[in-house]
């Protein structure tokens, strides 16, 4: 563990960050299970925020209340997981909190195929507000293999262990898949009005020619102005229309493209720069990609 310039400090092992919680040392020094109401947050050993280099899983009752999407207030429910990957920056809160949490250090998944799966599920890179909201029996599933990871790791470190745990985390994150994607089609409420909000954020966006100065939109740009992660926007569009926000740019970008190939007389090299291209042939191979036409070819099929 270090204290950086940054006023915040990086935890490099579980051990020192179960001391700074008011932990017991772990059981395992690669991944441990804890009660959350048994942290006691020691205020002069840690800052307001911090950087942990591992995975944290955490099932928090304490998320119910509201939280805005944009404009928009939604309620959260009773409680929910989040999901955090190594070398997050995380801002400390210290009101009391109650419900479980696994720690994982990437070392401990050496060896398995979830080393590398594990990096395919978006929902580490959501944030606190996208929380995954689970039903009662859900939460039963959630909380099942919770219990085989603590009793696990108290009273059955052998040979075997290290392969139950793992099969049961990758369970888990089967378990979570499914349930967010469920999440994504519940909450019609709030994906329509972040679709909505979306839709007018890239309109605008080309509408106003804002590509001429600051180039073709990015999903990070897109995700601060919804207020929402750039993980949870791409998830949220592939469940929702089938595309990622990459692609949804990229479609958007097409249909500007054909409107100005079909109602203006501007060459398409003037087309791609306004849409944010720094080179032509860039743009004339992505229009030809999507389709199947060259912007050359598309705007002869209208004369």
């Amino acid at each position: 563990m270090k204290r950086s310039e940054e006023n915040f400090q990086i935890f490099q092992s579980l051990s020192d960050l179960h001391r700074v919680l008011g932990l017991p040392k772990p059981l395992h020094p690669m991944i441990s299970f804890t009660d959350i109401k048994d942290v006691k947050i020691l205020p002069e050993e840690l800052g307001n925020a911090y950087i942990l280099n591992f995975y944290k899983i955490a099932y928090k009752t304490d998320l119910c209340g509201q939280a805005k999407y944009g404009q928009h207030y939604y309620d959260f429910g009773e409680g929910g997981l989040v999901y955090t990957a190594p070398n997050q920056l995380f801002e400390l809160n210290h009101k009391p909190s109650t419900g479980f949490l696994v720690l994982i250090h990437p070392d401990f998944l050496l060896g398995y195929s979830l080393a590398k799966k594990i990096k395919q599920f978006g929902f580490f890179g959501y944030a606190t507000n996208e929380a995954l909201h689970v039903s009662d029996k859900e939460k039963e599933a959630i909380f099942s293999i919770f219990k085989i990871i603590d009793d696990e790791l108290q009273s059955r470190i052998d040979d075997f262990s290290q392969d139950v745990i793992i099969s049961q985390l990758e369970v888990l994150l089967n378990y979570s898949n499914r349930f967010y994607k469920r999440q994504f089609i519940t909450r019609k409420a709030i994906n329509n009005d972040l679709l909505q909000s979306l839709e007018e954020i890239v309109d605008d966006y080309f509408n106003k020619e804002k590509s001429l100065t600051q180039g073709i939109p990015t999903v990070q740009l897109l995700a601060e102005k919804l207020n929402i992660s750039p993980s949870y926007l791409s998830d949220l569009l592939r469940a929702l229309i089938g595309q990622s926000a990459k692609q949804y740019i990229h479609s958007k970008m097409i249909e500007k493209a054909k409107e100005k190939l079909s109602t203006t007389d501007l060459t398409v090299s003037e087309i791609a720069y306004e849409l944010g291209f720094e080179h032509s042939q860039s743009f004339s191979k992505l229009f030809k990609k999507k389709t199947n036409r060259s912007p050359l070819e598309f705007r002869q099929s209208f004369n």
